[in-house]
C-alpha cells in the first residue's frame, strides 16, 4: 500500500476514534495499524483483526462492536441472517458488492476503562477485475505456491473444501493450503488462485486468492564493465546545462548489490552544488543484463568543469572500475570561417595575380630554370617579314624607323637574340628565292609586321587585283612564311601590328585566319614603352620569343 493511501487512513482512523469518544463517551481506543484487504466482488468475505488472528476464540460477541465509518456510521448486528454480521471478533461479508469497499472499526471492549480498535480497509473489485494478492518470483525449480492466509483459515475453521486453479483452468488433486509444483518451465508461468467453497447458513460461497507465479532466471554477478561513457573526452558548450552517463554491466538478473556514480575531482557529485545525479536500475530483456545508470546533470557548465575530472565509478562485491572524463569547450567556427574567407581569398588574388602577372611570371621562370637552349639546328631566332608595297609614306618611316632602329635595338641588343631582316642581312650575289626559303626554315619564329591598307582602298598583297610586280620578294616571304606555320606547323607566328587598323581584309587569307585566331600585338609609335625593353609591349613579344636565344649559349638577364 501506498504512502498516500496510508496517511489518508491514518487520517479517517483519528477522526474515527475521536468522534466515538466524544459522541458516546467512551473510553478512548488504542489505536493499531490499519489491515488492507483487496476481494472480489460476489465472493464471501471474513474479517478477522490480525492481531487477535491466534487468540480470537477467547472472546464472547458481546466484547465487540463492529461498524464501517462514512458520513454516517453503520453498524452490524451479530445476526446471521443479515448478509453483514459478526460472531465476535469475525465480520462476515457475504455475496460481496463493489459498494462494501470502505473502512471497516472493530472496537474490542477489553473493560470498562480499556478498549482497543482495530480498522480494516476493504475493496472490492468487480469480478472481470481480478486483483492479484502479488507475484511469487523464485528460481527453484521444484517451487511452492502458498495460499493466502485468511483463505487458509476460513477454509479450515468452516469446514469449506480447498481447490487450486491455473489461469482459471481446474488442477485436478489440489487441494493443499500450499501447490507444490515439479520442474517448473516457462509454460508454467501464469496465475495461480486458490479457491475455498463453504457452506453458510444452508448457502454455498467462494471466497478466492490470486498470485502470479513467475520463474525468477538465476542471478549471475561479476566484475563492472562501464559501458558508457566510451570516450574519455566531451566537447560542450559553456554556459549551457549538459547530462552526463554512467552505465555500468553488473551481472545477470540482478537488482542490487552494484553501485554506479559520478565523482567530481575525487568526490560524489551528490555533495556538489550545481550539480543533480539520479541512478536508475534495469533488468534488459530478454538477455537479463542487469545495467545500473547514473545520469549527471551540469546545470550550467562554467570554467571550473572544464578543469575538474569526472569519474564514472561502478563498484561491487568483486571490485570497483572507474572511466574518467573531461570536458573540454567547443571551438568557435569564426577562426574556421576567417581562415576559409582567407585561403579563397588568397586563391582568387593568386589567380588573378597569376592571370595578370602570367607574361612576367614566364619570364621570371625562364631566367630561374632556362639555362641552354634546345640544339634543333635553327641559326636565327626569328625572320622577319613585312611588306612596304601600296603603303603611303608615313606608313614606310614608320615600318623602317620600327625594322631597322627599334626591332634590333630591343631583341638583338637587350635580349641577345638573333634576327634576320630582309635588306639588311641579304648576302650579294646569292639567289633571293633560295636565300628566302633557307633563311625561314632556320628560323625558329616567323614576325610578321602588319601595316594598315592604302587610303584609297585598293586591294593590295593576296587579292585579285593585286600583280606580280607588287608582291616581289616581299611577297614571297609572305608566302614561304605562312606555308610553314600553317601547312608545316614548324614554326610560330608573331604578328606585331603598327598603327591603328580598322579591318584585316587587305592581308592575305592564311593571314587573315591567323589574325582570327590571336590578335596581334600592337606597337604605339612615340609612346613611353615604344622603345623600352621591359615595357609591356616588349615583355609580350619577348614571351612569345624562344626561350633561350640562339645568339647566347645562356639565357638573357633581362625580365
Amino acid at each position: 500500500m501506498d504512502t498516500l493511501r496510508l496517511l489518508l487512513l491514518s487520517s479517517a482512523v483519528a477522526s474515527v476514534c475521536g468522534g466515538q469518544y466524544s459522541e458516546m463517551s467512551e473510553p478512548k481506543c488504542e489505536e493499531f495499524d490499519v489491515d488492507v484487504i483487496d476481494a472480489t466482488e460476489g465472493e464471501a468475505l471474513r474479517i478477522v483483526p490480525s492481531v487477535l488472528t491466534e487468540f480470537w476464540r477467547n472472546f464472547t460477541v458481546e466484547d465487540f462492536t463492529w461498524y464501517r465509518h462514512g458520513s454516517q456510521d453503520e453498524y452490524f448486528s451479530s445476526d446471521q441472517e443479515e448478509r453483514i454480521h459478526h460472531r465476535g471478533a469475525e465480520l462476515f461479508l457475504l455475496d460481496l458488492h463493489t459498494s462494501d469497499s470502505g473502512l471497516y472499526v472493530t472496537r474490542h471492549n477489553l473493560s470498562s476503562e480499556e478498549t482497543n480498535c482495530y480498522y480494516t480497509e476493504v475493496t472490492v473489485h468487480p469480478a472481470r477485475n481480478r486483483k492479484l494478492q502479488f507475484t511469487v518470483r523464485v528460481p527453484d525449480r521444484n517451487p511452492w505456491i502458498p495460499c493466502l492466509q485468511r483463505i487458509e483459515s476460513l477454509c479450515m475453521d468452516e469446514g469449506g473444501n480447498l481447490t487450486w486453479y491455473r489461469n482459471f483452468t481446474l488442477l485436478h488433486g489440489k487441494h493443499d493450503k500450499i501447490l507444490r509444483l515439479n520442474n517448473v518451465t516457462k509454460a508454467d508461468e501464469g496465475m495461480y488462485t486458490c479457491v475455498c467453497t463453504f457452506t453458510y447458513n444452508h448457502r454455498v460461497y467462494n471466497s478466492t486468492a490470486s498470485r502470479m507465479f513467475q520463474i525468477e532466471e538465476p542471478s549471475v554477478r561479476h566484475t563492472p564493465q562501464i559501458i558508457t561513457p566510451t570516450s574519455d573526452v566531451q566537447i560542450v558548450d559553456a554556459g549551457t546545462s549538459v547530462t552526463l552517463n554512467c552505465t555500468a554491466y553488473c551481472g545477470r538478473n540482478l537488482l542490487y548489490g552494484c553501485s554506479v556514480g559520478w565523482f567530481i575531482d575525487g568526490e560524489s557529485a551528490r555533495d556538489e552544488v550545481g550539480y543533480t545525479m539520479n541512478v536508475d536500475s534495469a533488468i534488459v530483456q530478454p538477455s537479463q543484463h542487469s545495467s545500473v545508470t547514473a545520469v549527471l546533470t551540469i546545470h550550467r557548465v562554467s570554467a571550473r568543469d572544464f578543469q575538474a575530472k569526472f569519474q564514472c565509478r561502478a563498484t561491487n562485491s568483486y571490485k570497483s572500475v572507474n572511466q574518467t572524463l573531461t570536458l573540454k569547450p567547443r571551438e568557435s567556427l569564426t577562426p574556421l570561417i576567417t581562415a576559409a574567407v582567407c585561403v579563397v581569398f588568397l586563391c582568387v588574388l593568386a589567380a588573378v595575380m597569376v592571370k595578370c602577372f602570367a607574361i612576367e611570371l614566364a619570364l621570371l621562370f625562364r631566367r630561374c630554370f632556362v639555362h641552354s637552349r634546345k640544339e634543333d639546328g635553327k641559326q636565327y631566332d626569328a625572320y622577319v617579314v613585312y611588306q612596304t608595297q601600296s603603303a603611303d609614306k608615313a606608313t614606310e618611316q614608320t615600318l623602317c624607323n620600327f625594322v631597322t632602329n627599334v626591332l634590333p635595338s630591343v631583341l638583338e641588343k637587350k635580349c641577345n637574340y638573333r634576327l634576320f631582316i630582309h635588306s639588311r642581312d641579304d648576302i650579294p650575289g646569292e639567289d633571293r628565292l633560295e636565300l628566302v626559303e633557307s633563311r625561314i626554315r632556320l628560323s625558329r619564329r616567323l614576325i610578321v609586321i602588319l601595316t594598315p591598307g592604302p587610303d584609297s582602298g585598293s586591294e593590295v598583297l593576296g587579292q585579285k587585283n593585286a600583280s606580280s610586280e607588287n608582291l616581289g620578294v616581299s611577297g614571297y616571304d609572305w608566302q614561304v612564311g605562312l606555308h610553314e606555320a600553317l601547312v608545316q606547323r614548324e614554326m610560330s607566328v608573331i604578328m606585331i601590328q603598327l598603327g591603328h587598323m580598322q579591318s584585316y581584309t587587305h592581308l592575305p587569307p592564311g593571314l587573315q585566319h591567323l589574325v582570327r585566331k590571336s590578335a596581334p600585338i600592337r606597337w604605339r609609335e612615340g609612346s613611353r614603352g615604344a622603345a623600352k625593353w621591359n615595357s609591356r609591349f616588349w615583355k609580350r613579344v619577348r614571351y612569345m620569343m624562344p626561350a633561350a636565344p640562339a645568339g647566347s649559349p645562356t639565357p638573357s638577364v633581362v625580365v
